[in-house]
């Protein structure tokens, strides 16, 4: 029988709800949920577990909101999903053979060359040159779909702002480039929810309110990000790739 603390769960629910508008635009949102679930006192491959069953919620949510405003080429993330999916599949069986600390360092240098690219580049992703794929960047799309894939099943940190780079680099503008990001991030959170649920590691008494509370969430900062568009967007995709080098180098050097 699962421990449920009703003050708890109220905490995380409240958590979620901000966790998800701040990730449902361009990712990061377990920089508040995950170190919640951890401080209910829960093993941390159960955090990990049950903050992927209510992050795939909040994914779900914001990629329907991005499709249903027309802010996502669904056709080019379709034909991507599926390779997101078995990336992110192999990534989360890797895991429980390899270690994932040598990760840490290149992923801080990878971010820091995102945030420095995208802030010196001021009216990139204002507006929308995507004119189709040749057949390279077909090739380098499929194989960052995988990558990306393998990549957030196996360690995940800054996988959405990768996503969203990637696709600003072919010529989406801001929202749709986080709309894109969000429904192969929803691909790759389907395919380690599965494997956490496999091995038991979902606590679902908070995890199920968790993520009721970051549907809502999502489904307001998403809304928010269509209608405000890029200069909304561009800011908080700096600042949370910022956070999120800061809460990388910070584990690097404790």
């Amino acid at each position: 029988m699962e421990h449920i603390d009703l003050a708890w769960l109220l905490i995380i629910a409240g958590g979620g709800f901000i966790a998800s508008f701040i990730d449902s635009v361009v990712g990061g949102g377990g920089l508040v949920s995950l170190p919640l679930l951890l401080a209910t006192g829960m093993p941390a491959a159960t955090a990990l577990g049950t903050n992927k069953l209510a992050g795939t919620c909040s994914s779900l949510t914001s990629t329907l909101s991005f499709i249903a405003s027309g802010k996502m080429n669904w056709r080019l993330v379709l034909r991507l999903f599926p390779l997101t999916l078995a990336g992110a599949v192999g990534g989360a069986f890797a895991v429980r053979h390899l270690p994932s600390d040598w990760l840490k360092p290149l992923v801080v240098v990878m971010l820091l060359l995102v945030t420095v690219y995208t802030f010196v580049k001021k009216s990139w992703g204002q507006r929308s040159t995507y004119n189709g794929l040749s057949a390279r960047s077909a090739v380098l799309m499929a194989a960052a779909a995988f990558g990306l894939g393998f990549y957030d099943g196996f360690f995940g940190p800054g996988t959405g702002s990768f996503l969203i780079f990637l696709f600003l680099a072919l010529g989406f503008d801001f929202v749709t480039a986080a709309g894109n990001a969000k429904g192969l991030n929803f691909a790759s959170n389907i395919a380690s929810l599965a494997a956490f649920a496999a091995f038991g590691l979902i606590h679902y008494g908070y995890g199920l309110p968790m993520g009721a509370a970051m549907i809502a969430g999502s489904l307001v900062g998403s809304r928010l990000a269509i209608r405000k568009g890029a200069s909304y967007v561009r800011p908080l995709f700096l600042v949370i790739c910022c956070v999120l080098i800061g809460k990388q180098a910070w584990d690097l050097l404790t």
